[in-house]
């Protein structure tokens, strides 16, 4: 059974969501401070979290960097009355998956979780490790080894190597990477992947001048060649 952990300080909505999430076979609990659903989390990690963004104790984008800086890999679903774009984009950016305003409907919430559980247990990340060449990249814990020797990435190029997995052998064009990675930022340039790139190869090629698995494309941006030995 999914488990879906919601963090909601309204006993009402919690309640709400909870009853129906149960009704539609879910196992549900309820946290009502960041601080508790930090501990939960912690303790059993959720299939799903569901987030609000004013908690009593923290805010909901400290919870969210708090999750990503542990390693801890649910998807977050925000459930917040905060409608405006830049509230939304910082919550992205902090690491949720999906947002949805308050007042919702109960049923675009479900569909909203349903597809978060789905896509989380059957992608690539659900994976504990994604082996390509000599390279391991263990999602849950955030940790990259090369032939077994641990490497540290920066947190955008961990980014980068996540968005390159996410879709093997595909073209990845610059302007998707830059809004996939480091979302709308009219100050950020397409060479700023190019850079992150370069660093990728330094640290995960055997031979960075003629790389095997983090390939350019020409004119249009980058692929990631896992099959290559």
């Amino acid at each position: 059974m999914n488990r879906v952990l919601i963090i909601e300080d309204n006993r009402g909505i919690a309640a709400t969501v909870r009853e129906h999430l149960v009704a539609e076979g879910y196992q549900a609990e309820v946290a009502s401070t960041a601080a508790e659903g930090l501990a939960k989390m912690r303790a059993v990690a959720p299939d799903l979290v569901i987030l609000d963004l004013m908690l009593p104790d923290h805010p909901g984008e400290s919870v969210l960097l708090t999750m990503r800086a542990e390693g801890l890999p649910s998807p977050v679903l925000i459930l917040s009355a905060k409608s405006d774009e830049m509230s939304k984009v910082r919550g992205f950016r902090a690491g949720a998956d999906d947002y949805l305003t308050k007042p919702f409907g109960i049923l675009e919430l479900l569909a909203r979780v349903d597809n978060l559980v789905r896509r989380s247990r059957g992608g690539v990340f659900a994976r504990e490790v994604i082996r390509f060449g000599s390279v391991d990249v263990y999602p849950a814990g955030r940790r990259v080894t090369v032939e077994g020797a641990e490497v540290e990435l920066r947190p955008k190029e961990y980014e980068l190597l996540l968005a390159l997995l996410s879709r093997p052998g595909q073209v990845w064009p610059r302007r998707e990477l830059l809004n996939a990675v480091w979302g709308y930022n009219p100050n950020v340039e397409s060479r700023t992947v190019d850079w992150h790139i370069s660093e990728l190869r330094r640290k995960l090629e055997r031979d960075p001048a003629a790389p095997r698995h983090v390939q350019t494309v020409r004119k249009v941006g980058y692929r990631l060649d896992c099959a290559a030995e």
